[in-house]
């Protein structure tokens, strides 16, 4: 499904043009400044999937999977871009591609939820017209440039040693991603909320004789795990590689869903684990910048591989993993049921 791409087509697809990337490409002895652009180029490789797999955390948490994430980032990404094309506003792209991802998880959950339909089924059914669907919206807009977010450099923070332009020189959405994990994070930790969307994913038959309206809690934690994806989709036509083109998530949607069942389901590890990620997405470069001598398709192979190689570990210890997982994950439920 997914192709090898030369060293031309990664670089684009990786949104190498920034200057950090081509840093890291300089061929420099592995020093401070390195390592400082390698960690920028980390986060900003490592938000997308920061962000739908927020939306998929707190989705499956309420005892929903939804495997559409691929399909609703490529519809949120193409009708941001072409929302902000046409319209030259930025901030509307951003607004209409999380609306683009809600809608798309709005029929998930109408079908899935409603009619009681197998969610695995849905999903896989929602990422094909996702995948289809963003091809045919998109056709007329391939290729076309468009200036995106530039990144918003904090005076004197930026200037610390190896996290400054990590944590404080990126652009207005990676900002926005920072905001939305500690949200996310205070929500399932530290609120009533937290503990509703936990009970529903837990026993809804017991949240349910609580009074606690489950399939509300549910379509509405679909419904932000769309925005999320959606949003994702918007960062990378918008800011992280300011354009258009088919299949740009480029399998990031599978390995959002890998990571939060790699991150056993803490908001915490899901952070960790898609910075994680987005190191390997950039060792390529990495290797290119000290000197190393590896085939550069081998290493932009690194993310797919880990991500078959986590789900293998984690099958064969698959008494550990359910019990981190939520107890309903992807079961039917209807009430009175």
């Amino acid at each position: 499904m997914l192709a090898i791409l030369d060293d031309t087509d990664r670089e684009q697809e990786l949104g190498v043009s920034h200057p950090a990337y081509k840093a890291i490409r300089k061929g420099i002895p592995m020093d401070l400044d390195l390592l400082t652009n390698i960690f920028y180029a980390m986060v900003r490789t490592g938000t997308p999937l920061l962000l739908v797999a927020l939306g998929e955390l707190v989705c499956e948490k309420s005892g929903v999977l939804n495997l559409g994430q691929e399909g609703m980032m490529l519809f949120g990404a193409v009708i941001g871009f072409i929302v902000a094309f046409s319209t030259g506003s930025l901030w509307l792209g951003v607004l209409l591609a999380m609306a683009a991802g809600m809608l798309l998880s709005l029929l998930f959950a109408a079908v899935a939820l409603g009619f009681n339909a197998n969610q695995v089924a849905t999903g896989l059914a929602l990422t094909i017209f996702g995948v289809g669907l963003s091809t045919f919206v998109g056709a007329a807009w391939v290729g076309k440039p468009l200036s995106g977010f530039e990144p918003i450099v904090i005076p004197l923070l930026s200037d610390i040693p190896l996290i400054g332009r990590m944590l404080f020189a990126q652009d207005v959405l990676i900002y926005l991603s920072f905001a939305l994990f500690a949200l996310v994070a205070w929500v399932l930790l530290k609120s009533r909320i937290g503990l509703i969307i936990q009970a529903v994913g837990e026993n809804p038959d017991a949240a349910s004789a609580m009074g606690l309206p489950v399939l509300r809690v549910r379509t509405l934690a679909v419904l932000f795990g769309g925005a999320m994806a959606g949003l994702a989709g918007g960062y990378l036509s918008l800011a992280y590689t300011p354009m258009w083109a088919e299949n740009m998530t480029a399998g990031r949607g599978w390995i959002a869903l890998a990571l939060v069942v790699f991150a056993s389901w803490r908001v915490l590890r899901v952070l960790l684990g898609a910075y994680l990620f987005g190191l390997a997405s950039i060792l390529h470069l990495v290797a290119q910048g000290i000197g190393l001598s590896i085939p550069s398709n081998l290493l932009a192979m690194l993310p797919y591989v880990a991500t078959i190689v986590v789900l293998v570990l984690l099958s064969r210890d698959a008494i550990k993993t359910r019990l981190y997982a939520p107890v309903s994950l992807g079961q039917p439920w209807q009430p009175g049921h």
